[in-house]
């Protein structure tokens, strides 16, 4: 039972805390984004709406609402709230917070909300502590992650609990969460106007984080003289602002110079216009998915690595965000950049599309074509195909292109780097398979 004076603490502790935690949504429909969890009918709703025991992985870049979720499900169905962080917890602490779960619920009957952030870094042992407790529905489990949860979850746990998958907020979302705040009797409660430009340079800096917006935002405001402009901003959080629109001529000029920049070997260039993005806010998704798409565009098989490190920048960055996520997307840069280059990989699927495009196809040699299905080897299908790996080093003489098409010559390789091997070798195996005169076969 709270007594006299950890109610008058508490009341007054909540005119200190901090603005994001005070903006708090208190129900589902003040929850700003992540529509596609919140909507009529999703199972998170039906679940909160029916006060259903439940057990939830909430997963998400950080400032997606992960623990503003957790706080709405337990004010909405009435639960007690306990939170416990895996950064500093250890098993004894799990164990204590369950135990005293078990007997609210023996006493009173009332549920309790166990909320654990950071749960990828409980370690299996931590994790097994937590089983009993959701398997037998003392505790209405919620676990924040930012990392992959099939990666850093056991199973045992990660399939007796539903998973959400949180968005990162839109610039209309942080926008929206920043203009509540400002005019919100529980926020500034209007006492400083919000300069619309000052409103865009806080959804930069925020990079669809709603807790940092509202940090920088308070910060804005303690030193603000009436009224919150760029300038006050970059004082308050002392981060020049970029000048940088997403959807303007800069967002398509900088990732211009970003990508060519790479493709011209200048590392340092490319770092620029890297960090140029970052800072101004732009999805880091969209540039990994830039670096992914250069790997193969100009680098290719020069240095076949160059795709696998853009790949895994990527995924990292899915995993972790920003801004330790810049770290990942700056190695990937800096690969790509100082990677020997070669367009052939672009050059030789473009070419091969527009014969297609043209209608240049031919038919399928008949060995090639599917044998498997009844009816098929009466056709021919399949007869006289050769299997490669019967015959020495791999290789055998036989038709694979379409007749119309056998002088086509689509993969031209240079000799940049890695894909000077390939060139060797592809010359050698296009001269055996084309039959020309005095070239080494395969067969035995």
């Amino acid at each position: 039972m709270e007594s006299l004076f950890d109610s008058a603490a508490e009341e007054a502790h909540r005119g200190q805390e901090p603005l994001a935690v005070r903006m708090r949504p208190r129900g589902l429909d003040e929850v700003i984004g992540q529509r596609h969890l919140l909507g009529p009918g999703t199972p998170l709703r039906r679940l909160v709406e029916a006060e259903a025991p439940m057990s939830l992985f909430l997963w998400g870049p950080p400032g997606t609402g992960k623990t503003t979720l957790a706080y709405v499900v337990a004010g909405v169905t009435k639960r007690r709230f306990v939170e416990v962080s895996a950064v500093s917890a250890g098993v004894k602490e799990v164990r204590a917070a369950i135990e005293q779960a078990r007997r609210e619920l023996g006493m009173s009957g009332r549920q309790t909300v166990l909320f654990v952030d950071e749960v990828h870094r409980f370690n299996k042992a931590q994790q097994d502590a937590l089983l009993p407790a959701v398997e037998n529905r003392w505790v209405t489990f919620i676990g924040a992650t930012t990392e992959n949860p099939f990666f850093s979850v056991i199973s045992p746990l990660l399939s007796r609990s539903l998973l959400l998958t949180l968005e990162p907020l839109s610039d209309d979302d942080v926008r929206a969460v920043l203009e509540r705040a400002a005019a919100d009797p529980r926020g500034l409660d209007g006492s400083v106007r919000l300069a619309p430009e000052a409103v865009g340079h806080l959804v930069r800096l925020a990079g669809g984080d709603a807790r940092r917006s509202l940090t920088y935002l308070e910060a804005a405001a303690l030193i603000a003289d009436g009224e919150i402009t760029v300038e006050v901003v970059e004082r308050a959080v002392d981060k020049a602002a970029v000048r940088y629109d997403r959807q303007g001529d800069q967002h398509y000029d900088v990732i211009s110079g970003f990508i060519k920049s790479m493709r011209g070997s200048d590392a340092d260039a490319a770092l620029h216009y890297l960090a140029r993005m970052i800072e101004a806010g732009e999805d880091p998704r969209f540039i990994a998915r830039r670096i992914m798409i250069f790997a193969s565009e100009d680098v290719g098989m020069a240095d076949p690595t160059c795709l696998q490190v853009a790949v895994a920048a990527a995924q990292a960055v899915e995993m972790i965000g920003l801004p330790e996520g810049r770290l990942n997307l700056a190695q990937a840069v800096i690969h790509c950049a100082l990677a020997p280059k070669s367009n052939a990989v672009i050059t030789a699927i473009g070419e091969a599309a527009e014969d297609v495009r043209r209608g240049d196809i031919g038919q399928v040699p008949g060995h090639l074509r599917d044998a498997h299905y009844a009816g098929a080897k009466k056709l021919g299908h399949g007869r006289g195909y050769k299997y490669p790996h019967d015959f020495e080093h791999g290789l055998v003489r036989q038709d694979y292109i379409p007749e119309a098409l056998r002088d086509r010559r689509y993969y031209r390789p240079t000799r940049h780097g890695a894909e000077a091997g390939y060139a060797d070798r592809w010359s050698r195996i296009r001269r055996f398979l084309r039959g020309v005169p005095g070239e080494e076969g395969g067969t035995r």
